[in-house]
């Protein structure tokens, strides 16, 4: 059975801006203080913070305990996400178990980045000539063999990955948060004129990077009640695995963890696929939200491009999509990406979806992607069932 003694009670979300020329702490104190402002939470009363590692910010080890010290907190429960766009569900996960655990009593879970201001990140590892290769540049190309893999293997429809970007860019267009350079109305003839950057991946198959922040307050449900909170979303499962596939030498790029951490959540949640009422998946490309409807049986795997074409994305849909726009029509705010589909999810379960809320919405299947190696598939997969 379902674990629902620790909640999701409050969420705050800053707009997502392009070159805003403000700091990872700048933007962290605007979530803050708009989720403590929502929440009536005071904010002597947080002891636990969870904050995702910034690009805006570089390798800095002590970030998170500046990041305390810059929001004038004092936790008792101190987690620095490491895991990137996995980090948000991730970090929430963590505070329940913190939590659980009697080392704190109220938590945030706090992502903020400024890449598009200040970029300071280094990807270097052990083996630099097989984790940032001379002449790759950046995520896209490794995301074009990607989908150079897939389409040999199972074959890719373009006008399958054209339907997620024009379905999400019409979410956006309802999203007061959303970046303003994406205020326009996309069409299918625009994505299949859109140019090649890593072929066959096309610029409005990508992501733009951008600065925001996220945060989320998670007590026990029984806190909660306590203090009159009515809204909550119940984490009733939760699952990640790292470097999967690790062992083999030459994995296939195409099989991702989420393969291996699907059966999980649902079993926790005792859901089925069938039973998901909206998806809110990371999407910093469009084959990665395909991969990930058949890596979690919305279809089997190669069929995805079918199952895109044949169904309803929308939020009025079957099977509503990043109902906010996601990261492909929100904007990506650095490292602080993985928190903008968690909280889309929070909001529609919070019935505060405005003009796009998802009518008679239960429960979300909300995923998170981290690290982008060369020549393999994503480095970190996490996915985590919502509910009310």
């Amino acid at each position: 059975m379902a674990r629902t003694d620790v909640v999701i009670a409050g969420y705050a979300e800053t707009r997502v801006v392009y070159q805003s020329g403000r700091s990872a702490y700048d933007f962290a104190g605007l979530a803050l203080s708009d989720l403590l402002e929502k929440t009536g939470i005071a904010k002597d009363e947080i002891d636990g913070l969870s904050v995702t590692l910034a690009l805006s910010e570089g390798t800095n080890p002590f970030f998170a305990v500046y990041m305390a010290d810059a929001l004038g907190l004092t936790p008792t429960w101190l987690n620095a996400g490491g895991i990137g766009g996995c980090s948000a569900a991730g970090g929430v996960a963590r505070a329940m178990w913190a939590i659980r655990e009697g080392a704190c009593r109220i938590a945030v879970v706090l992502s903020a980045d400024a890449p598009s201001t200040a970029f300071r990140a280094n990807y270097g590892a052990y083996r630099p000539e097989f984790q940032d290769p001379q002449g790759v540049q950046g995520p896209p190309a490794t995301f074009g063999l990607l989908m150079s893999r897939y389409d040999h293997q199972y074959g890719l429809d373009p006008r399958a990955l054209g339907k997620i970007a024009v379905t999400q860019r019409a979410h956006a267009l309802r999203n007061p948060n959303a970046l303003d350079k994406f205020r326009k109305p996309l069409t299918m003839d625009d994505y299949l004129a859109s140019r090649p950057i890593a072929d066959p991946l096309r610029v409005l198959d990508c992501v733009m990077y951008c600065d925001g922040a996220n945060a989320f307050l998670v007590m026990s449900a029984e806190e909660a009640r306590a203090r009159g909170i009515e809204k909550v979303a119940h984490p009733t499962a939760y699952a990640e695995v790292t470097n999967h596939n690790g062992a083999d030498p030459l994995a296939d790029i195409t099989d991702s963890g989420f393969y291996r951490i699907a059966p999980k959540v649902f079993a926790k949640a005792g859901l089925t696929p069938a039973g998901i009422d909206m998806f809110q998946p990371y999407d910093d490309f469009t084959i990665a939200v395909l991969m990930q409807l058949e890596a979690f049986g919305f279809c089997t795997t190669g069929e995805g491009s079918a199952f895109v074409r044949d169904t309803d994305l929308s939020f009025t849909g079957t099977l509503p999509l990043n109902t906010g726009g996601g990261q492909i029509s929100a904007g990506q705010p650095g490292l602080a990406s993985g928190g903008l589909n968690l909280a889309e999810a929070v909001r529609q379960l919070f019935g505060e979806g405005g003009e796009r809320q998802v009518p008679g919405v239960r429960n979300a299947l909300v995923t998170g992607i981290g690290v982008i190696p060369y020549g393999r598939n994503w480095g970190c997969s996490a996915a985590m069932i919502l509910e009310v």
